[in-house]
């Protein structure tokens, strides 16, 4: 049974995605270890080969974006990632092309972006609550492939993982939310009001999927009731990608700081 697909505009409804994987304590912190290595050895690489990659995040409200996003950066160098929190458009933003604002959050050479959530609000948020037009939603699906398409011609390596949960469990995760103090602040009225839109929300999340999963930027699907396999999975896709086709091994010693080195610190690379 699959727990994370990989879609290239297949038909696919979220709600069929089986729930049941899980991971052990033991495995799933050896694992994860595993994987926040590999993702600081793929970024000191990213510094000598110029790659740049942007990971999206989207998701259903406590689908666990945030709780993901933390184990893939918590172990990197800050200035070598970025994490773009996306939120409503601002006054001025509301006057400019939906797309305007991303661009300049987009990474330069050597460097990662993460967007929790993203352009997709357009095709998800803004389409249920109606705050685009159905013209205006209705052609996102062919300007967000064509933007996406640029990013990938212009070397960008971008990895899409869309999290997802089961009702039931969203709403046990709602409830832990408003009994814990230090976890409330994530819970909005917004949230809970949505819930009444699900199928709405699925139905919008399912067409987005079907029209933006592109042989070149396909939708990673996963299931997200048990966190741990969850981040495991997502993790294991990201460094994947991100890795295919680099130059991972250590950089030799640059001549002049080896002499450098030799010389004030007393040391010899012979």
């Amino acid at each position: 049974m699959k727990t994370a697909i990989k879609l290239r505009r297949d038909k696919i409804s979220v709600a069929a995605l089986d729930t049941d994987g899980r991971i052990g304590k033991a495995a799933y912190e050896k694992k994860l270890a595993t994987l926040q290595q590999r993702m600081q050895t793929i970024l000191q690489a990213y510094l000598h080969t110029g790659d740049r990659a942007v990971v999206v995040f989207e998701g259903v409200d406590a689908a666990g974006k945030g709780g993901t996003i933390r184990r893939l950066t918590s172990v990197l160098d800050p200035r070598a990632y970025k994490v773009w929190p996306i939120g409503a458009p601002n006054e001025v933003e509301r006057k400019q092309h939906y797309l305007t604002r991303f661009w300049g959050r987009l990474p330069e050479s050597g460097r990662l972006a993460v967007f929790d959530r993203s352009w997709y609000g357009r095709v998800l948020v803004e389409r249920v609550e109606r705050f685009a037009t159905k013209a205006e939603w209705g052609r996102a699906y062919a300007e967000i492939n064509e933007f996406e398409h640029m990013l990938i011609n212009d070397g960008v390596r971008l990895v899409k993982i869309f999290l997802h949960v089961s009702p039931d469990e969203q709403l046990e995760r709602f409830k832990q939310r408003v009994s814990d103090p230090l976890k409330r602040w994530k819970l909005t009225f917004e949230d809970v009001r949505n819930r009444e839109k699900w199928d709405l929300y699925e139905m919008a999340i399912d067409e987005m999927i079907a029209k933006t999963s592109t042989v070149n930027a396909p939708w990673h699907v996963i299931a997200t009731n048990h966190k741990k396999r969850a981040r495991i999975e997502a993790l294991s896709l990201i460094t994947e990608q991100m890795a295919a086709g680099v130059d991972l091994k250590p950089r030799p010693l640059d001549p002049e700081l080896q002499a450098a080195a030799e010389e004030a610190l007393g040391l010899n690379f012979d």
